[in-house]
């Protein structure tokens, strides 16, 4: 059954959007239902976080690795790959007997990290140029939208079937997902010949494990315990090292030159402090309404009634995202950027200030939606449009990745102020969310700041002699 070579950008789109999708369901929804999965499977609270710290970590290696091998083998490919690395993983997550064979399912489905970079270098390689920033936005949209949407489905799925559901449902529609990638996504017209430097991924993989490490089980070791401070130590000497072998390596896994792009490191740092505001407010906000209204506070909703409240962020998420492509039109994209952070800034320090009635939350929801939209999207056309084409992969990988180790940092520091603040009856005091969202709100405000130096975004020229798709095209 031979490919559909002469599918359109549309179809091309169209799956590579559900692709990306069904990836970001999996950030949010088991986060809901953590309590549920470790009374099912009899382990303990320490233990069951591993749900998903380990798939935080398996995305934060596989996502540049993999960008880097599918500029050169091919983004098709390594789409598909990617893809049944997923479905794999969910197969996994539904049978598994005990929670070492979740991990284990987990970190399988972290693999198929790469989805995100794949699919924004398909984008940029069979779109016209003037529809790339509209196509590069939406698809943004989708993957902020998908990492929220979890949240809201996790509860009724649950309540409906079963937590193994949870992975039942993306299985089924990521291998539908995977047929109609390799009949409908055409062959990578632009590859970058080269090897893999695996000394230099074996740095990289290392020093991610030894950062992200410590920040997720800062909690339970303590911030100041021996074996957080010894590794936060080793993550750095090891990030040293694997800096100084990119920097000398003939074959780069991540072009340093490239990285150190006004461009680039600006638009980087931003998505490291947003990533951060961000999945601080996806991990506590339906924590904070879920607080029983003993605790004065709280509104004692349930995970689907917390998962609902979230809507308001989802739906302008999702519109915003939408629009920002063809918003660049009258307003650029580091201009969205800045906008989309100082409405993220001013939601968080509503909810830290004003938090005493459902209504106010979800309107500062709402607004926290709109910016996240903006900035998500923003992020990610910025990046594509200033690195040249071969580069695609690895710069946008890189990117996403960066926002994920900032998700982490958010997580674990909101994490270790809420369960610092010991309340009655052994919940949370509202001191601990009142901190935290403050904190996230100046996170935010330090974005604002950084998004002010991010140039403004010009058409790369290619100086790459390999990479002439129009008189080259690679035959599969």
């Amino acid at each position: 059954m031979p490919r559909l070579y002469q599918s359109s950008p549309r179809a091309t789109f169209t799956v590579l959007a559900a692709a990306a999708a069904a990836f970001s369901l999996m950030q949010s929804l088991v986060t809901p239902v953590l309590p549920t999965i470790q009374q099912d499977l009899h382990t303990s609270t320490g233990t069951v976080t591993w749900v998903l710290t380990a798939w935080l970590l398996a995305a934060s290696v596989a996502t540049p690795l993999v960008g880097r091998i599918a500029d050169m083998v091919g983004k098709d490919r390594a789409l598909l790959v990617a893809l049944a690395a997923i479905a794999a993983g969910c197969l996994v997550a539904a049978l598994a007997p005990n929670i070492g064979v979740l991990i284990v399912a987990r970190v399988l489905q972290g693999l198929g990290g790469a989805v995100f970079p794949v699919s924004f270098g398909i984008i940029r390689d069979e779109f016209p140029p003037a529809r790339v920033t509209s196509a590069v936005g939406i698809m943004a949209a989708v993957i902020a939208t998908g990492s929220g949407l979890g949240i809201v489905l996790a509860g009724p799925i649950v309540s409906a079937l079963d937590w193994r559901w949870l992975f039942w449902i993306p299985m089924a529609v990521v291998t539908l997902v995977g047929v109609l990638a390799w009949r409908v996504v055409p062959a990578s017209p632009v590859r970058t010949p080269g090897k893999v430097n695996w000394f230099s991924a074996v740095l990289l993989s290392a020093w991610l494990v030894a950062l992200l490490l410590p920040l997720s089980k800062a909690t339970a070791w303590g911030w100041g315990s021996g074996r957080t401070i010894g590794l936060l130590i080793a993550a750095a000497a090891l990030f040293a090292c694997w800096f100084l072998v990119e920097l000398r390596s003939a074959n780069p896994l991540i072009d340093m030159r490239m990285m150190r792009l006004p461009a680039v490191w600006t638009t980087n740092l931003v998505a490291l402090l947003f990533g951060a505001a961000m999945f601080g407010i996806f991990a506590f906000l339906p924590q904070l309404v879920q607080v029983p209204k003993a605790s004065g506070y709280g509104f004692g909703a349930s995970v689907t009634s917390a998962g609902l409240l979230m809507l308001p962020m989802l739906v302008t998420m999702a519109v915003f995202g939408s629009l920002s492509g063809p918003l660049t039109r009258w307003v650029p994209g580091k201009a969205q950027l800045i906008i989309g952070s100082v409405l993220a800034a001013a939601s968080c320090f509503s909810i830290a200030l004003e938090h005493g009635s459902q209504a106010a939350v979800a309107v500062a929801g709402g607004v926290f939606g709109i910016g996240m939209g903006l900035v998500y999207s923003s992020l990610v056309s910025l990046i594509v449009q200033s690195v040249p084409m071969h580069q695609t992969g690895v710069a946008s990988g890189m990117n996403t990745n960066i926002r994920t180790i900032g998700a982490s940092i958010g997580t674990a520091i909101v994490s270790s102020i809420v369960t610092s603040h010991p309340g009655v009856a052994g919940l949370p005091a509202e001191s601990g969310f009142t901190e935290s969202f403050l904190i996230l709100g100046v996170v935010a405000v330090a974005a604002i700041g950084v998004a002010f130096l991010v140039p403004a975004a010009k058409r790369v020229v290619e100086h790459t002699p390999q990479v002439l798709p129009e008189l080259t095209p690679v035959e599969v």
